[in-house]
């Protein structure tokens, strides 16, 4: 299987950089007892409360680019502590990443305390993903009890909820013109293959106010 090596210090201390060497050298003889593949390794000096580290990012990266299978750390706090921790330890979950350490020579297994939160944290995000989900069904079959008709409308589109360069301003207006709001065609336009937040949305819209003619703001 391909792993990574991840080491982390949180002070650029002497003594510390010794510590990155030491870590990396023994998480080569981890992967090597183990017959792991060595794809890459990473080193940083971050606190392990903060997300924001370069090296982190780079994991979750080639993780969701599918690019290893097994992560290689010394001991649980070397991804993290605290809530930051968590994150991770879902993060690479969700992916079928295994975490393996140097202290247990073998794959980390998760407290019961640490398995809890995560099954709680994937049934959150389940119920996430259908609430957005029914959140675009409802916006399409308003539009659609309203008249509008998608298939005349909508040129070209993408099969697959495929990312669009441009909103189509046109169908932003004739959408509010039937009285839905912003968020509600920000959801329904991602149903027919445009990407846009709410946000986005009300901009556009206004952007074409300020440029219409007096007599086409209404």
């Amino acid at each position: 299987m391909r792993s990574i090596i991840y080491c982390r210090v949180s002070t650029d201390n002497e003594e510390q950089t010794a510590s990155l060497s030491r870590q990396e050298e023994e998480l080569r003889q981890l992967a090597v007892g183990h017959g792991f593949e060595i794809v890459s390794v990473i080193k940083e000096r971050e606190s392990g409360y903060s997300l924001e580290r370069e090296g982190l990012y780079e994991m979750i990266e080639r993780a969701q680019a599918e690019e290893f299978d097994v992560l290689l750390i010394t001991d649980d706090t070397r991804l993290g502590r605290g809530n930051a921790k968590i994150v991770l330890l879902h993060e690479l979950q969700k992916r079928n990443i295994k975490v393996y350490t140097y202290s247990t020579q073998g794959e980390y297994q998760l407290s019961e305390a640490e398995s809890m939160v995560l099954e709680i944290v994937a049934v959150v995000e389940e119920y996430q993903r259908k609430l957005h989900n029914l959140k675009i069904k409802r916006g399409m079959k308003k539009a659609v009890q309203r008249g509008y008709k998608p298939q005349h409308n909508l040129k070209n589109i993408h099969h697959g909820g495929r990312e669009r360069k441009q909103l189509p301003i046109e169908e932003i207006i004739r959408l509010r013109h039937m009285d839905l709001t912003f968020s509600e065609i920000a959801v329904t336009l991602k149903g027919f293959g445009y990407e846009a937040s709410k946000a986005t949305v009300h901009r556009r819209y206004k952007e074409y106010l300020e440029s219409a003619p007096t007599g086409n703001s209404t």
